[in-house]
């Protein structure tokens, strides 16, 4: 009997073990800089021990995260290189050169469905596709000017298209945005209703600048990756706009 509850308890501490190695520790700054570096979006518990507020939420969400990649920190050294003062979930982008911090002593509640939204409107990527969580985090962010694949999701070139996209996205990090939005997808009518298309028009590519509330589209015609650079790179040369200004026509004046 005593050898039977032995291995039961040692069964539970495997088990518990095994929960908490599922996540990479980072014990110092290089393996803390390889890990962010090596994916899009990385999100990073520092937590001081393993009894902190939020700890056990936080490794619950990774599991439900998955295939979002999640790191645990109690290294001192590696808090600081990111200003780390206390129990925090961190989350790092390539897409705008971002950190967003979540100060779990800051936090008005701490819950696994408060976490999950915290990563989710913050999972931001070379590619990130729109919907009602997204968009709070893309509009959320400093970077302003959004690169809009509008597609039909499942179409034949769709991932054709979405990968020509993805090799040029990281070109313009922190400057623009790449924004995949399906066409499929009712909810997203008013997005496409906002350029003048609809469904069947698909696919097009075009750029939302917020900070002036302006879009352009480029013209039809292949959606290649030489085209979508030119296209880019005419928006923040200043020269799309010029030319758009240049081709309103004139007000009538009343004689």
């Amino acid at each position: 009997m005593i050898v039977f509850f032995v291995l039961c308890l040692f069964s539970v501490c495997l088990a518990e073990e095994d929960k908490d190695s599922a996540l990479p520790r980072l014990n110092d700054v290089t393996a803390a800089e390889a890990f962010i570096d090596s994916v899009e979006v990385a999100v990073i518990g520092f937590f001081e021990t393993d009894e902190a507020l939020g700890y056990k939420e936080f490794l619950a969400v990774a599991k439900e995260m998955r295939p979002l990649p999640v790191s645990l920190c109690s290294e001192k050294e590696v808090w600081a290189k990111y200003n780390i003062t206390s129990d925090t979930i961190s989350i790092f982008r390539k897409a705008d050169l971002h950190q967003e911090h979540l100060q779990l002593s800051k936090a008005n509640k701490v819950d696994a469905d408060g976490l999950v939204r915290f990563m989710t409107i913050n999972n931001i990527r070379y590619i990130t596709e729109y919907n009602q969580a997204s968009a709070v985090g893309l509009f959320q962010s400093d970077v302003k000017t959004h690169l809009l694949l509008l597609a039909n999701k499942g179409s034949s070139d769709f991932k054709q298209l979405q990968e020509r996209l993805r090799a040029i996205a990281p070109k313009y990090s922190g400057k623009m945005l790449f924004v995949l939005v399906n066409g499929r997808e009712k909810s997203n009518d008013r997005a496409l209703e906002f350029f003048g298309l609809k469904s069947r028009d698909l696919p097009r590519v075009g750029i939302y600048d917020g900070n002036s509330d302006k879009k352009w589209l480029m013209p039809k015609g292949e959606i290649s990756t030489e085209r979508v650079q030119s296209f880019c790179d005419s928006f923040l040369s200043g020269d799309l706009q010029n030319k758009n200004e240049a081709e309103k026509p004139e007000d009538k004046t009343e004689l």
